[in-house]
């Protein structure tokens, strides 16, 4: 792989469970992998072809800024249960509305258990 992964220069790669950008690290045998502490990930980059879609893919998300887009995705469509804390993706399945007048309310929280729901407009920080 011609992808330098020396000291030098920091490459990321997001974690496709989470977004989060990781760190491409190398194996004693030169190969590419990442790990997501949080989410328990591990990814591991074993043949050529791997090596070279890798590295392109790191290449395009440093020439078109990506980090900054995944930032702006998650601030919009990731958000976190008032209740437990736990964060998580909107999707229609965990719409919350009103059972008085339809309204929409928020995104319920989808841990089991939890009756948290997050509105919209909720701040994440």
């Amino acid at each position: 792989m011609s992808l330098d992964l020396g000291l030098n220069q920091r490459y990321l790669f997001p974690c496709p469970l989470c977004g989060q950008g990781l760190d491409v690290r190398e194996t004693k045998k030169k190969k590419p992998y990442v790990v997501c502490d949080p989410c328990g990930l591990q990814l591991f980059v074993r043949n050529e072809t791997g090596m070279g879609r890798l590295e392109q893919l790191v290449s395009d998300a440093e020439q078109r800024d990506i980090w900054a887009r995944l930032e702006e995705l998650q601030q919009q469509y990731q958000k976190k249960c008032p209740e437990c804390g736990h964060k998580f993706w909107i999707s229609p399945d965990r719409i919350k509305t009103s059972w008085v007048d339809g309204r929409f309310v928020g995104y319920r929280c989808p841990e089991r258990g939890c009756q948290g729901v997050a509105a919209w407009d909720q701040d994440e920080k």
